[in-house]
């Protein structure tokens, strides 16, 4: 063999070598994910959802008047907020967790918080920094420097309009939301609700108008209209098309709540409650569930409701039933007449961050073992460890042939909990329609829960116990079973 040979030998050997490494390698990686179902989120859908709470500012002629739902014939002159501060309703709502703020650009009696080009019922007649102040651009500015995410409302009802009720208005309207979604830069939101038509001003008529909510308002214009001028935006009515009123205003969303709802079945102003608080399991679209509730009694500031705003207990509560089953929370904090969020209010939404924080700090099943009765071809993607690894982009998910299937969490110790909090990884659809929590007990396993649909989140809240070991079984699911975390935690204190 010659000298040249003889050295070359190593390296071919482990050329060779590194080849055959390679191909093993490429014939062991990793399997495909599980099929999605036919409906599922999109991903401006499931990054939404993930703010988990959200927040109302109703402010307009109410806050000096003392209404709810103005009649139209307020004198722009009674609007004068001393001391307005959007920045103070920011920084308050970013400290107790919120994400997104969205502000009533014009309620029903249609007093515009900006400068309107299309009516003199605005802001520009009032002595608010003598007609020449623009509150949705101070709100969505002081959004904007403290990196909260924006959003308006814009009442498909006017009660001032002297053409409401007729397709002039229509016109009118689309200029409005025009107006709204080209000069104040990127939005979040946009907020169309389902009050419409009755008693109003309507420019000196003084009268009753009705319309026909299904097909007075020509809405896939209208939101084609946003989607148009602001493409990332998230349209929020009675059908979505993005996010979905919850049929109350209450703050609680449905047990079951599906994701899914079928649109043809929806009408803004007109929709089946119970429908919209329960979402469909063959529904066609997915549309986020949105839970709206006041603060305080009345959706605007009135000071006779100092002494009534919601206690971080309550609104815990609240948490629970929206965000805690699948759907987003939005909370409204109305500002007083000087344009501030009042004290009581400030206070309550401090000690319920509190609550929260303390609440869900420790995850008691951080450092705990967890086992599977099944997890899909024996691979490590889909192993039940996924589920308390901290990582909620891995998931544990069966064969496609199990129809049931239970994991079991063995903590270190006997542990005191009363919150177990499940996830589905909904990139791949909502599945789960039955399920049940275990805890052993003297050596037989008790049921503490059951419980419904999981999506997004699902937080079971129960009785304090103390167990080491839990038991999830699910029972019923529409396709391949999957879940995305579990975490198990005790109550906090104020």
């Amino acid at each position: 063999m010659s000298k040249f040979l003889y050295n070359s030998v190593p390296c071919i050997t482990s050329f060779f070598l590194g080849i055959l490494l390679i191909s093993c390698h490429n014939s062991e990686k990793s399997p495909e994910d599980i099929t999605p179902n036919q409906v599922v989120p999109t991903q401006l859908q499931i990054d939404y959802q993930k703010m988990e709470v959200i927040g109302f500012v109703h402010f307009t002629t109410n806050t000096f008047t003392g209404k709810e739902w103005g009649y139209g014939d307020e004198k722009p002159s009674i609007f004068n907020p001393t001391q307005l501060d959007a920045e103070q309703w920011v920084l308050t709502a970013k400290e107790a967790g919120i994400k997104e703020l969205i502000l009533t650009a014009k309620h029903h009696d249609g007093f515009c918080l900006w400068p309107s080009k299309f009516t003199e019922h605005s802001i520009k007649n009032s002595p608010y920094k003598d007609g020449k102040g623009d509150i949705v651009k101070e709100f969505v500015e002081a959004c904007k420097k403290h990196g909260m995410k924006a959003g308006l409302y814009l009442s498909p009802w006017d009660r001032n309009h002297a053409s409401y009720g007729k397709s002039e208005y229509i016109d009118y309207y689309k200029k409005q939301l025009e107006e709204l979604l080209s000069n104040y830069g990127e939005l979040n939101e946009i907020w169309f609700d389902g009050a419409n038509g009755g008693d109003g001003y309507y420019g000196g008529a003084n009268e009753m108008r009705k319309i026909d909510s299904q097909s007075y308002y020509p809405w896939k214009e209208i939101f084609s209209l946003a989607k148009t001028l602001q493409p990332q935006i998230k349209i929020f009515s009675d059908m979505g098309p993005d996010v979905h009123w919850i049929g109350n205003e209450q703050g609680f969303a449905g047990d079951p709540f599906w994701s899914t709802i079928s649109t043809d079945k929806l009408v803004v102003g007109h929709s089946d409650t119970s429908y919209l608080n329960t979402g469909d399991p063959e529904g066609n679209q997915w549309i986020v569930g949105q839970c709206d509730v006041s603060i305080r009694p009345g959706w605007f500031y009135h000071q006779e409701e100092d002494q009534s705003v919601k206690s971080p207990e309550e609104l815990m509560e609240i948490y629970y039933k929206s965000v805690g089953r699948n759907a987003i929370l939005l909370l409204n904090i109305p500002p007083d007449q000087r344009g501030l969020f009042h004290e009581n209010d400030i206070q309550t939404l401090k000690s319920w961050k509190h609550l929260l924080d303390t609440t869900f700090e420790t995850n008691l099943a951080k450092n705990a073992s967890i086992s599977a009765s099944n997890y899909r071809v024996s691979h490590e993607k889909f192993e039940p460890n996924n589920l308390i690894d901290s990582n909620k982009t891995n998931y544990w998910a069966t064969d496609d042939s199990i129809q049931s299937a239970e994991l079991t969490i063995k903590l270190p110790q006997k542990t005191r909990f009363d919150i177990i909090q499940v996830q589905e990884p909904i990139q791949f659809g909502q599945r789960i329609e039955e399920f049940d929590i275990q805890i052993e007990k003297d050596g037989t396993w008790q049921t503490i829960f059951k419980g419904t649909t999981i999506g997004y989140k699902r937080i079971a809240k129960v009785e304090p116990t103390e167990a080491s070991k839990i038991r999830l079984r699910i029972l019923k699911s529409n396709n391949t079973i999957a879940l995305s975390n579990i975490e198990v935690y005790q109550s906090g204190t104020k």
